[in-house]
């Protein structure tokens, strides 16, 4: 098949890519960036280049492909450690999920494209109440933290308008906290600040949390091109969902550093922020159940305790050899 990979080399991207096209299907990815064009051959893809928030070039983009697929994986997530002004350090990523998804579907319905698959996340984005862990069926916080907001609006713009798309049939992939070598949870700036000492466990730290490993990410993305039914989402994520204060001090203990601070919630409300607390004390996490029945999908990093350690090996040695 002939598919359109937007966010070609992203987090997800890059493994994603490499796995279409280690199984015979012709991918083209665009970038911004001419620097990029590089890598994107590299990866034995056709570099397109287009910029998702300017509609004329992406449309123009993906008319010359023509695909039978598009995967909008466009995100701009690069080094995000600012997480106390949330709504504007996600504020590009969120008009990615806006104007980016509708520019993108507008281009892919001109196309004759038969299947879009996009994007989105699971984490806090559940309502904080009920369970610990959340199906699709589950709804999303009625009232976050104002901090969460204008997130929570454009992830929902693009679930609702992917979902309702019937030509291309649309699906959405809500995806967990990812995680990678030097990427998301375990980017390099991350585990600086673990070593240091400088991401406090807030309060009880009950939030639960769901994780994927980019690969496993990648892998239910193929899977989905195949197997995943129109109009529907699937939490992509693993096997063991865990509350913060069980996540939070194992990984620092994996990569040799002492155990986190201990900050009460009230000074974690005036230090990082009501969203912040309620991050580490009342967030729920998905259940992965439909992905597997449904796209017959299961993570090879089943736990995040794997996935965790065997990064945090590779981040030791390399640290001990510099």
């Amino acid at each position: 098949m002939r598919i359109f990979v937007a966010g070609a080399t992203g987090a997800v991207g890059r493994p994603l890519v490499r796995a279409l096209v280690s199984a015979g299907h012709s991918v083209a990815g665009p970038t911004r960036s001419a620097a990029k064009v590089e890598a994107i051959k590299r990866m034995g893809a056709e570099p397109v280049v287009a910029d998702g928030l300017d509609a004329a070039s992406i449309r123009t983009a993906v008319v010359s492909v023509r695909p039978e697929i598009i995967i909008h994986e466009m995100t701009d997530l690069g080094n995000v450690m600012d997480l106390r002004h949330f709504d504007r350090t996600f504020a590009a990523t969120n008009a990615l999920r806006t104007r980016g998804t509708d520019h993108l579907l507008a281009a892919a319905h001109e196309a004759g494209v038969k299947r879009f698959i996009a994007q989105s996340y699971c984490g806090w984005s559940f309502a904080r109440t009920g369970g610990p862990v959340k199906t699709e069926a589950d709804a999303l916080d009625p009232d976050p933290p104002p901090e969460f907001r204008r997130t929570l609006q454009a992830i929902q713009h693009l679930e609702r308008t992917v979902t309702s798309s019937a030509d291309p049939d649309g699906i959405v992939l809500r995806y967990g906290a990812f995680y990678g070598p030097d990427t998301g949870m375990l980017a390099p700036a991350m585990i600086g600040q673990l070593r240091h000492r400088r991401v406090p466990l807030i309060g009880d730290g009950a939030g639960c949390w769901s994780f994927i490993h980019v690969d496993d990410a990648a892998s239910a993305t193929a899977a989905a091109i195949e197997r995943g039914r129109a109009g529907n989402i699937y939490n992509i994520v693993d096997d063991e969902p865990a509350e913060v204060s069980e996540w939070l001090p194992a990984l620092a203990g994996m990569l040799g550093a002492k155990p986190p601070l201990h900050v009460p919630a009230w000074i974690g409300r005036i230090v990082a922020g009501e969203h912040m607390v309620a991050m580490m004390t009342q967030v729920r996490a998905g259940s992965n159940a439909k992905a597997k029945r449904e796209l017959g999908w299961h993570p090879a990093h089943s736990s995040w305790r794997f996935g965790f350690a065997e990064i945090a090996r590779q981040s030791v040695a390399r640290q001990v050899a510099a």
